[in-house]
């Protein structure tokens, strides 16, 4: 009778012991494979989505496991976001993570960036939302007149800079971010200097548009701002080539040529007096400090030098101006240039 008890409670011992182990293989015991870097869940998923993803890509070694402490631990209400798998992670951290939302924070490095299309595309590898999405918005009339914009010159929202938000942000809320630090950038004393150029903000940045299409170099900006802001203040059109080649479409050209001078657009500053409805680029932080900070001159022409070093040569006269613009011309036929 003796040995029955002895080898009952022997039993009872390694039953609870196996159970000890079960459970916390199940909760405690690395069970996250080294497969997959991150683990997206798109807005709009339930478990069943989630499951079926970690168990595609074989996140999880055993999703029997997996499947077990999801039930125990009453995951039912996933929240989208780009989540950091790390190997060897248990099934309790790994459903805590999701539970709680923990995710990752993506950085959005935006230079300045030509198109507001190539802008949609870039941000959409960074985020949820793709390009049509992030576009549509930005080419609604009534969302841009909401926050006192027009569908042109809606894109001097975004400052170039590096920004932390979440995968699954929305276009709206993407929007949203960007606004708030564009109002931060515009602080009281560069709308003082913009009001002292009577130039709205969003003027400002479309003169420094241009200015930084112009600028191969960043110490020249200021002077070539001065340049136009002294045109715009005489009545005179800008006559900025890069402004051509935009309303033409075709950013391979290196030789502006006459017939692209007639190119019926508002952006064609050789047609239409002052600034174009919109940017021509995403304006840099040293462009736009340069418009409000120009360097004040009396030059009202400027060329490309003819050595191809990337500085201007400045006028005051249209007589000079011809000049520099022969030696300019000149170098481009000597390299065989035409286009």
């Amino acid at each position: 009778m003796k040995k029955f008890w002895i080898a009952l409670v022997v039993i009872i011992i390694v039953s609870l012991a196996a159970t000890g182990v079960f459970y916390y293989l199940r909760f405690f015991g690395p069970n996250v494979t080294d497969n997959q870097q991150y683990l997206y869940i798109k807005t709009g998923s339930n478990f069943e989505d989630v499951y079926k993803t970690i168990k595609d890509q074989e996140i999880v070694k055993d999703t029997t496991y997996f499947l077990q402490s999801a039930h125990s631990m009453k995951f039912l209400k996933v929240k989208p976001g780009k989540y950091r798998l790390k190997s060897g992670m248990s099934n309790r951290n790994f459903i805590n993570m999701l539970k709680s939302g923990n995710q990752e924070a993506v950085t959005l490095a935006i230079h300045n960036i030509r198109l507001k299309d190539q802008f949609a595309g870039f941000v959409s590898k960074k985020i949820e939302a793709d390009s049509v999405s992030i576009l549509r918005l930005l080419d609604s009339a009534k969302f841009a007149e909401k926050y006192g914009f027009t569908t042109d010159n809606i894109y001097t929202v975004f400052i170039p800079n590096s920004y932390q938000l979440y995968w699954n942000t929305s276009p709206e809320k993407f929007f949203k971010k960007m606004y708030a630090n564009y109002e931060k950038f515009w602080t009281p004393e560069r709308k003082q200097k913009a009001e002292a150029l009577n130039l709205t903000p969003q003027e400002v940045s479309v003169l420094a548009s241009i200015v930084d299409a112009e600028a191969l170099h960043d110490d020249e900006m200021p002077t070539i701002a001065g340049l136009y802001l002294n045109r715009l203040n005489k009545g005179m059109k800008l006559q900025s080539d890069p402004t051509v080649i935009f309303a033409v479409n075709d950013f391979t050209i290196k030789r502006v040529l006459n017939r692209d001078l007639i190119t019926n657009s508002p952006y064609n500053t050789y047609m239409y007096k002052g600034l174009p409805p919109g940017p021509i680029m995403m304006p840099s932080v040293n462009a736009i400090n340069a418009v409000l900070d120009y360097k004040k001159t009396d030059y009202i022409y400027m060329c490309a030098k003819a050595d191809f070093s990337g500085n201007h040569a400045f006028a005051t006269n249209e007589a000079e101006h011809k000049i520099n613009a022969r030696a300019f011309q000149q170098a481009l036929n000597d390299r065989n240039i035409k286009r």
